[in-house]
């Protein structure tokens, strides 16, 4: 069963097209089998030459959770084809996605191993750099109707990270852990704003979501926990936003020292 879901879910992110639900066609799929979903989507990316970057985390507001039919936050895997620095690529073609949506998130750079009993201030101490980012997120089911385990079999909805400027933790650690979970953050649309939100939204802090994320991974039989050296993209500030070509968003965020950034879409 798994093999034909890992086959079509890597079709239809491979050639832009939506499917069927697979949870409408298998009764009592679990999360626990998604996730086994999510460790061949990983090693069918290796097969064909691609590097894994690190994760993604999703649904780390809960106002989305009954609108999505999701109980929890869920991740997915980001390679070298999917990542990218913004200034290098500040433009996407929606083409390359499946009813594109725009996420401006918190990305952090690892630059130790974390284990599943740090608290906040020791996970802090292992991520070496933090950045203001973009996550296109996408949906290879028609209408963003799906249930949980679609959404991670689908490598949780990720289309393409793009990290901002780079910020060095180590020198304001506490500065940095204050901010994260008090910082407001503003979306724009071609200079006309679209959406409010900033760190409290993801789970109360993008810390908080990191720190849920290793001890997911802590109980996960079948992926592999993170590794110095990963980026991990924590979590939407916002709502997610529909994205269309000839359109520019910026996100602005006040109470943290991070730049501006932009992201425009071409067809």
């Amino acid at each position: 069963m798994n093999e034909s879901i890992v086959e079509t879910a890597l079709a239809a992110l491979g050639e832009h097209e939506q499917v069927p639900l697979f949870s409408a066609s298998s009764e009592g799929l679990k999360v626990a089998d998604a996730y086994r979903v999510t460790a061949q989507l990983r090693a069918a990316f290796e097969a064909r030459g691609e590097k894994t970057t690190g994760r993604k985390i999703g649904f780390t507001n809960r106002d989305m959770w009954g609108v999505y039919g999701v109980r929890e936050p869920i991740w997915g895997y980001c390679t070298d084809k999917t990542t990218f620095e913004l200034k290098d690529h500040p433009v996407q073609r929606v083409s390359d996605f499946v009813e594109p949506r725009i996420e401006p998130e918190i990305v952090f750079g690892l630059g130790a191993n974390l284990h599943p009993s740090m608290d906040e201030t020791q996970l802090l101490d292992c991520i070496e750099w933090v950045s203001l980012g973009y996550e296109v997120v996408q949906s290879i089911f028609a209408g963003w109707k799906f249930a949980a385990f679609d959404a991670i079999a689908a490598n949780a909805l990720h289309g393409a990270l793009l990290i901002g400027n780079r910020h060095k933790i180590a020198p304001r650690k506490s500065a940095w852990q204050r901010e994260l979970a008090s910082f407001r953050a503003e979306l724009f649309c071609d200079g006309r704003a679209s959406q409010s939100g900033g760190g409290a939204v993801v789970l109360g802090s993008p810390l908080i979501a990191l720190q849920h994320l290793v001890k997911l991974l802590a109980e996960d039989p079948c992926n592999p926990p993170l590794r110095a050296g990963e980026v991990v993209s924590t979590g939407t500030l916002t709502l997610a936003m529909a994205v269309e070509a000839g359109q520019t968003w910026t996100t602005k965020v006040h109470g943290i020292p991070l730049e501006d950034i932009s992201l425009r879409f071409e067809s």
